[in-house]
This record gives structure tokens, C-alpha cells and sequence, in this order.
């Protein structure tokens, strides 16, 4: 998929495609008076039946693809328009039509990122393993975006980062566990963070984890012959303003950087067994997902880089194979965390929460102000909300407002649950201070194990992406595997909070000339 972004029609188009929503024509778009007869009668005929989505017709003597941006039940108005991309893209390649054009010059911008990201996904493909490779017929898209051109062009190269960021996180989760062992997955984060200006990397081996008391990783990694790591990946924004790639190279000149120390925590499984407590054999192909938080939390924090946004931020990946061999963690078995909290192994298969409360000890250490969990961590979860909806967790009511908030903007869609303290108890232990697993409420028991190991003072929010991240059969733009959710929403989280000192700044300003401020957080 190619784009060219110009302000007036070139003329070159094999076809044009007009967005509808019912009977209206979206955007600006220039018609004779017998086409807009033709396109009422097209658009009435939709309504009516004997049209279906994507009718190729001819209007004006040109080709057109009328595409519906309104078609898909329970979509937000930017997420209709991703879907309409991805549908019009995939049309026009299967078509084989060369060169597609497109009046967007009364878009919004964010009308436009989405149009864009539409495109994208639907470019997207993983065929690693296939004998054969069928390359797809490329479209080159024009976008005619009248006065709108130079601000749409910075717009398509942010898409373009955030995109590649959203294939990584794919073709990480896609490929098979035997090819993404624990060592693998460091060797991509090192090639990262060699590569990413400003990224740099800390690597933990099994050694290390055990010397500096990491037990959560090797109490779930050492029945495996593949060892255990944790990753910790810093980016530091707040060194100077360094401005984004969305405001041009002088940028960086009087931007504010905030104080905030945003820390990404990913439960990193490149496969998961159940150990000895097995999983059902048919729920283990998809364990190959079971790193989708790692690999979530390393493609972000390498578009935060790229992106130059003002703030610092860390990625720590926990990353181990939770496999059954002569040294397997054995029901029963008891260790002392980071913290130096004592856990009872309740059942093998809850390994997830061990691992990340390595990684939570770590975010404090590094001296997290807030913190953001990712996990495939739960069936409840993926039982209570499905496949479309995030269920998140959090305790601090600003940062959870962010989150449903910058989810909206990046069409991924999240749902806060409660963290219900009646069910604590469960987690109680005989011998031990805690155990992993509760007597009831899967989710919430998993996230209250996981709080007591989130630092003081520290804002912090999980995400159970067990249901989200991973998908077994077509779900909006993924036909298969993994979805890339949550990387947007991190980006877009970061983007936020870098920009709230100036807001907060702003507001502090106006406070001093005796006029009261509102401040969206």
C-alpha cells in the first residue's frame, strides 16, 4: 500500500471512492449535478437492498467504490472509518486497481489517522510459514487533501511509526514458540534498542535474576530448558525537549517535558504449558500469545522513542517458558518475592502473576510514578468480556480515566473492574503470606495478587488482554492471530501525559491571574 498525499486531484485515478453514512456523502467531494441524481439513487438503492457495500459504478464517467463508513455494529464514528479503509484497501487490491483517489479536504485530523491506520492493517500479513508466497497487488492511494496537505503528510508519518510498531507486536505474537524462545525474544529487544536512538537496554539472565532475589522468573522458568530473562528497556524524553516527529524538526525548541516516570510491565510466556497443573490440549496452540504483553510493551516503547515524546519511559519485559521438566515449580512450592513477600504455588498455571511481580518490584526500583501492566492473564476475563472489550484494573482513579480515555482515541476499547478487597482473603495462605490463585472471580483475584506487589505511592493500572490480543477467528481487521491491541493506547498514553505538565503549567498560570482552570487528565 502506497499513499500520495496531494491537494488537488492529479487526473491519474483508475477510480475514485466516495464514504457514505446512510444517505450522506462523508468529506468534501465535487459533483455535477446528474451525478448527484446518480448517487442519491445508489445510496437510496443501498438503503433499500439491491446494493451492496463497495458497488463499483460509474459516476461522472469514472469508476467509483462507494464504501459504507457506518457499516459494522457497535464501532465508534473513527474505528467505522478504519473499517471502511480496511474494507475499501482490500477491494482495491483484490480489483487490482493501480491508483485509487479519495476527497478527504474536510477531514479531521483524527478522521484522517484512522483512514489511515485502515489502510494499514489491511497491508498486513504473516505468512512466515507458508511454502508459497502470494504477494498482494499494491494500490497506491491518493488522498486529496486540499489545504490540509502539509499537516495530513505529518500525520501519515506518526500512522507510519505507530503502524510498524503494531506489526512488530504481531509478528512477534504470531511466530511459533519453538522460533520466540525467551533468548530469542532478548536478541529482538537488543537489535531494538541498537537500533532506536535514545532506547537503551538492561538484560537479566537466570543468574542474575536468582543473585538479585527475581524469584517470581525463576520459580516459573526453571523447569524449562530455555532459561528466563527480564527486560528493562529505558527511553528517557524528559533529558532536554526533544519534540516529536509530528511537529517538524524545530519542534524541540520550547516544548516542557514532564516529570512523570511512565513504566510499561508485559507478562512476556512465549509459551505456557500449564506446568504440572497441564492446560487442555486444545487450548495450547494459542499459548503461543502468552508473551502478547511483552511484546505490546516493546513495540510501544520503541514508537515513544521514535516519536521523541517528552516524557520518560521504561518497558520492562518478564520473559520465561513455563514448560514441565526434572526442575518444574511443583504445586505446593513456596518463594519469596522481590519484596519479600512469601508465595505459595497454588497452581502452576497461574504463572503469569509471578513473573509480573518481578516486573512491578522493578518498575519501583527504577522509580516508576506510574505503572501500566499488560497480560494474557486470565480465561475469566476472556469469559466475562470476550474478545472485543479490555477489562483493566486500577487505583488511582486520574490514570483510569486516562486509559478509557486514550483507548476511545485508538479505537481499542477498555472496561474497569472493580478492585473488590471482599475477595482478598482468598489469597491468604497457610504457611505462606499469599497464594496465586482465589477461590472465586478469576480477573479480580488475579489483580488484587498482583497489587501487592505494585510499590507505594505509585499509580498504577493492569490490563488483562487475555481475550483482546489474540484471535482465533476474523475479528474487525485481523482474520487470524494476533490484533496488535493495546499498542495505540500506550503510545496515545504517553502522548498524553507528556503533554499534561504544559496543561498543568497552563492552568497554574491562569490560577495566578484569579481565573479558575480546567485541567483534562
Amino acid at each position: 500500500m502506497k499513499t500520495n498525499i496531494v491537494s488537488t486531484a492529479t487526473g491519474k485515478a483508475n477510480a475514485y471512492a466516495l464514504f457514505f453514512v446512510k444517505k450522506s456523502i462523508q468529506f468534501s467531494n465535487i459533483l455535477s449535478e446528474e451525478a448527484e441524481k446518480q448517487v442519491e439513487s445508489v445510496l437510496n438503492g443501498m438503503n433499500d437492498g439491491p446494493f451492496e457495500d463497495l458497488e463499483f459504478l460509474e459516476i461522472d464517467n469514472q469508476p467509483t467504490i462507494f464504501v459504507d463508513a457506518a457499516k459494522e455494529r457497535g464501532l465508534s464514528s473513527l474505528d467505522h472509518l478504519r473499517m471502511a479503509a480496511y474494507r475499501l484497501a482490500k477491494k482495491a487490491s483484490k480489483r487490482q486497481i493501480p491508483v485509487v483517489s479519495i476527497m478527504l479536504a474536510d477531514a479531521a485530523p483524527e478522521q484522517f489517522k484512522s483512514f489511515l491506520l485502515g489502510l494499514h492493517y489491511a497491508d498486513y500479513k504473516f505468512d512466515a510459514y507458508k511454502s508459497k508466497h502470494k504477494e498482494a497487488f499494491q494500490v497506491t492511494f491518493e488522498i486529496v487533501a486540499g489545504e490540509q496537505v502539509a499537516e495530513f503528510k505529518k500525520i501519515a508519518e506518526v500512522a507510519a511509526i505507530e503502524n510498524k510498531a503494531i506489526v512488530l507486536t504481531k509478528n512477534l505474537i504470531n511466530t511459533s514458540a519453538s522460533d520466540l524462545t525467551p533468548a530469542e525474544f532478548v536478541e529482538n529487544a537488543n537489535t531494538i534498542a541498537k537500533f532506536t536512538p535514545g532506547l537503551s537496554i538492561k538484560v537479566r539472565n537466570m543468574k542474575q535474576l536468582e543473585k538479585e532475589g527475581f524469584m517470581g522468573h525463576v520459580t516459573v522458568g526453571k523447569g524449562s530448558s530455555h532459561e528466563p530473562y527480564m527486560i528493562t528497556l529505558s527511553y528517557d524524553g524528559s533529558k532536554g525537549a526533544r519534540g516529536t516527529k509530528a511537529a517538524g524538526k524545530n519542534a524541540n525548541k520550547n516544548v516542557r517535558t514532564s516529570a512523570d516516570h511512565l513504566v510499561f510491565v508485559g507478562k512476556g510466556l512465549t509459551f505456557d504449558t500449564g506446568g504440572l497443573c497441564l492446560k487442555p490440549p486444545k487450548s495450547m496452540p494459542e499459548m503461543i500469545s502468552d508473551m502478547s504483553g511483552a511484546a505490546t510493551v516493546l513495540a510501544a516503547i520503541q514508537a515513544i522513542a521514535t516519536l521523541e515524546l517528552p516524557i520518560k519511559v521504561s518497558a520492562v519485559c518478564c520473559l520465561a517458558e513455563n514448560a514441565i521438566g526434572n526442575k518444574s515449580v511443583l504445586p505446593g512450592d513456596i518463594f519469596t518475592a522481590k519484596n519479600g513477600k512469601t508465595v505459595m504455588v497454588d497452581n502452576t498455571d497461574a504463572e503469569g502473576r509471578l513473573v509480573l511481580s518481578d516486573g512491578l518490584a522493578e518498575a519501583g526500583l527504577i522509580g516508576a510514578t506510574h505503572i501500566v501492566d499488560l497480560a494474557t492473564l486470565t480465561g475469566a476475563m476472556v469469559r466475562a468480556l470476550g474478545y472485543a472489550v479490555a477489562g483493566f484494573f486500577c487505583n488511582d482513579d486520574a490514570l483510569a480515566l486516562n486509559v478509557i480515555n486514550c483507548g476511545e482515541a485508538c479505537c481499542e476499547k477498555f472496561w474497569s473492574m472493580p478492585l473488590e478487597e471482599e475477595y482478598a482473603d482468598a489469597l491468604k495462605d497457610h504457611f505462606a503470606d499469599l497464594k496465586n490463585t482465589g477461590s472465586d472471580a478469576g480477573a479480580i483475584a488475579a489483580a488484587l495478587f498482583l497489587q501487592e506487589f505494585v510499590p507505594e505511592n505509585t499509580a498504577w493500572a493492569h490490563w488483562d488482554i487475555a481475550g483482546t490480543a489474540f484471535v482465533s477467528k476474523a475479528w474487525k481487521y485481523t482474520d487470524f492471530g494476533a490484533t496488535g491491541f493495546g499498542v495505540q493506547t500506550l503510545i496515545e498514553l504517553a502522548r498524553r501525559m507528556s503533554s499534561a505538565s504544559d496543561e498543568s503549567e497552563d492552568a497554574a498560570n491562569e490560577d495566578a491571574d484569579g481565573e479558575y482552570a480546567t485541567v483534562e487528565v
